[in-house]
């Protein structure tokens, strides 16, 4: 029964998430369906190929990078026409975030054929686990621009919002990168330096901005390898500081007692509980 090949749609595109480090973390499924399917559209086939070889997969590959993404979108749909199955591959994680691939996921949808994706291993979800950031919600922007006057208006659009900013960084940039968030966000805002998860030299740094980009740029080793930034959420304003936790409070007041959703919503968020249970009322008046 274990041996029988793995029963992939016909025709389908499987999006599917490979390791960004460690091999352990190839789900059992994504490597049935790069052995079961017809075609791997791979960002690099050298990379992909190493990651094939040594799992045993011998299913042949094409090249699907930025630069040839729409002209090999059209012969991959002729493709799934014949009623082919492919897999889309990056050279690590999940294909179409900062990788190559939306593009080809749009044509395949516009085509009017099937997407699935395979989850799996994932930079950006790994650094926000051990990041420890207490915004229950975050905002992905992907990589800056390379030069600092353009990548600090970015960052000056988002320094003042309520939730954490991800970021990808480049290992040639990350140091100048971090003095500009310094600059920008503030010397004291928490920030956390995710580098080489999942492999030997994995390092996960949080402290002050100011601190990390000093750490950075004393530390050549921090500047290889692959990099995920995160951003603590923008402290409340003074006037904005009596609704700072309504995003507790509103859905535990649904669902409790007004002392019990303040008892909860303190002992998640650390607030003063009198001043909670004061906002409390005023939720519920209104």
């Amino acid at each position: 029964m274990h041996d029988e090949p793995y029963a992939v749609e016909r025709p389908a595109l499987y999006v599917v998430a490979t390791p960004i480090g460690n091999l352990q973390d190839f789900t059992p499924r994504a490597r049935a369906v790069l052995a079961a399917c017809d075609l791997i559209a791979a960002e690099d086939t050298r990379v992909t190929g190493q990651l094939l070889k040594h799992f045993g997969i011998t299913t042949r590959m094409i090249s699907l990078r930025e630069h040839n993404e729409r002209e090999a979108a059209a012969k991959l749909i002729e493709r799934l026409q014949a009623g082919e199955t492919i897999a889309q591959v990056s050279d690590a994680g999940t294909p179409a975030v900062s990788d190559p691939g939306a593009r080809l996921v749009e044509a395949v949808h516009a085509a009017g054929f099937k997407v699935i994706p395979i989850p799996g291993a994932s930079a950006l979800l790994a650094a926000l686990a051990g990041a420890g950031m207490q915004s229950p919600r975050f905002q992905f922007y992907g990589f800056l621009e390379p030069k600092s006057g353009a990548r600090k208006k970015e960052l000056a659009a988002l320094a003042n919002l309520p939730h954490t900013v991800a970021f990808f960084e480049a290992p040639h940039r990350i140091a100048d990168s971090l003095v500009d968030m310094a600059e920008v966000f503030g010397a004291d805002r928490i920030g956390v330096v995710c580098r080489e998860l999942t492999k030997t030299f994995e390092t996960i740094r949080r402290a002050p901005l100011s601190e990390l980009a000093a750490w950075v740029a004393a530390d050549a080793n921090q500047q290889r390898g692959e990099l995920v930034v995160l951003i603590e959420s923008a402290p409340a304003k003074a006037d904005d500081a009596s609704n700072a936790h309504d995003h507790l409070l509103i859905p535990l007041l649904r669902e409790l007692p007004t002392k019990q959703a303040v008892k909860l919503a303190a002992e998640i968020s650390g607030g003063n509980r009198n001043a909670l249970y004061e906002r409390a009322l005023e939720l519920k008046a209104d």
